[in-house]
């Protein structure tokens, strides 16, 4: 297996909303609204329905974002990731509430991922940046197999 290198941008997000939209002609709301996955102290003050509700609409995008790369049933094993998330402004962010469950949720979902257990994910990296022009996230896939 190779490594990849993905780029969530907002350019991702205006494509997939455009894409929602025409499956969704009646929503009002887009369902990504920034290229970042919620933080912890977003989603779990929630009440469970919009829990669960926000966890389903991070999912159904990723597997959208993996189909139309082109990774969907890659089905890599054995990796470490690692994101760098690039935040729009300097508040202070603790790295840690940016675990990327819907993420990965996503990923196995597509079959980009076997599985996000710990014999497939070894390691998960997460650091947070600020770049105010231009927030993204970028994910790094390692495959232990190229080292």
């Amino acid at each position: 297996m190779k490594n990849i290198k993905l780029v969530l941008d907002n350019n991702v997000i205006q494509q997939y909303n455009r894409y929602y939209f025409s499956l969704h002609p009646k929503a009002k709301k887009d369902p990504i609204d920034k290229p970042i996955h919620p933080s912890v102290n977003v989603w779990c003050i929630k009440p469970r329905i919009q829990m669960n509700a926000l966890k389903q609409k991070w999912k159904d995008f990723i597997v959208w974002w993996i189909n139309d790369l082109g990774y969907d049933n890659l089905k890599m094993d054995n990796v470490d990731i690692i994101y760098d998330i690039y935040h729009p402004t300097k508040r202070r962010t603790d790295p840690d509430n940016y675990t990327p469950k819907f993420i990965h949720d996503g990923f196995v979902e597509s079959g980009f991922l076997v599985d996000d257990d710990r014999d497939h994910l070894h390691s998960l990296t997460i650091r947070c940046h600020v770049d105010k022009g231009n927030p993204r996230t970028e994910i790094e896939i390692i495959s232990r197999d190229e080292k």
